[in-house]
């Protein structure tokens, strides 16, 4: 009753309502949450997805054959295969021991479409080399020699006839003076070439949170976090480029961040490279600089 007489009653009947109202808006943010959550968790992957997809685009498109469908179906390479290190080097060594008359030895560089002497030269197995591309071509006039390799620094596209293959080693070795960078989302190591060795390296290490978080309404927070993390990271690189301030740079790592550094380079390419810094930089330039060799 004193409760009554002093208005309390409807005071608390009011508070009640509004804790309800209260709580009803809480489970409605909650809900909320959880879906931003699962959204943002559901574009990582995507993303993810996307970028295998387009790996695998990339691979299936070189494989088209702009010939004859029937024709494109049945014809394949003699073979093919990586070489690196020794065997590179032995593989050039023969091939730059060809000797033919003034105008018997073919090199062209092919880019995005095959030149008419290679298309004549090769005759039917020219669509090999349109899958092959971009490629370094050399075959002769009496068709002993045929084969297409992809230079880890191809020149820019020419067809040239010779008495021998023209076969640059800074086409396929890193030549003294490179710069070569391994960019990842939470690391960077970038080291010189002098005398076929990779020097003055150095490593940028940041701690960058994880792509996913448990969820619910810190989410977004997380994703913004990582975000900052990131551009923070990737300014900290462009620092240390800017120090070097290479003539010639290789750039290799992430798909998703060698774009964001947005850095002109003789070269960019992903590669999957893990682990320590310096040992994760040997292993990317590893990888880069592996030649694959077709027969045509």
């Amino acid at each position: 009753m004193l409760d009554s007489l002093l208005g309390r009653a409807e005071l608390k009947a009011r508070i009640e309502e509004l804790e309800e109202e209260k709580r009803h808006l809480e489970r409605r943010l909650d809900a909320e949450s959880d879906r931003r959550a699962d959204a943002v968790t559901a574009r990582q992957e995507a993303e993810e997805r996307v970028n295998r997809l387009e790996d695998r685009v990339a691979d299936l498109e070189g494989r088209l054959d702009d010939g004859d469908a029937d024709a494109g179906a049945t014809l394949a390479p003699r073979g093919t295969t990586d070489l690196r290190g020794d065997r590179l080097d032995e593989v050039l060594a023969r091939l730059r021991s060809v000797e033919t008359g003034s105008e018997g030895a073919l090199t062209a560089m092919v880019g995005e479409s095959v030149p008419d002497a290679v298309a004549d030269a090769l005759g039917d197995r020219a669509p090999l080399v349109d899958r092959a591309a971009p490629c370094l071509v050399c075959t002769d006039d009496a068709g002993l020699v045929s084969v297409a390799l992809a230079p880890p620094l191809a020149p820019a596209p020419f067809v040239e006839w010779g008495d021998g293959f023209r076969l640059d080693s800074d086409w396929f070795h890193p030549p003294d003076g490179l710069t070569v960078a391994l960019v990842r989302s939470d690391l960077f190591a970038v080291g010189r070439y002098d005398g076929g060795a990779l020097v003055d390296v150095e490593t940028v290490e940041t701690d960058v949170q994880g792509s996913h978080s448990k969820g619910g309404f810190s989410q977004a927070r997380f994703e913004r976090r990582r975000d900052e993390q990131v551009a923070a990271h990737l300014e900290d690189c462009r620092d240390a480029l800017d120090a070097r301030d290479p003539d010639s740079l290789v750039l290799l790592g992430e798909r998703t961040v060698l774009d964001d550094l947005d850095r002109e380079a003789s070269a960019v390419a992903a590669v999957d490279a893990t682990g320590e810094p310096e040992a994760a930089l040997h292993d990317a330039v590893d990888d880069f600089f592996t030649t694959r060799l077709t027969l045509l």
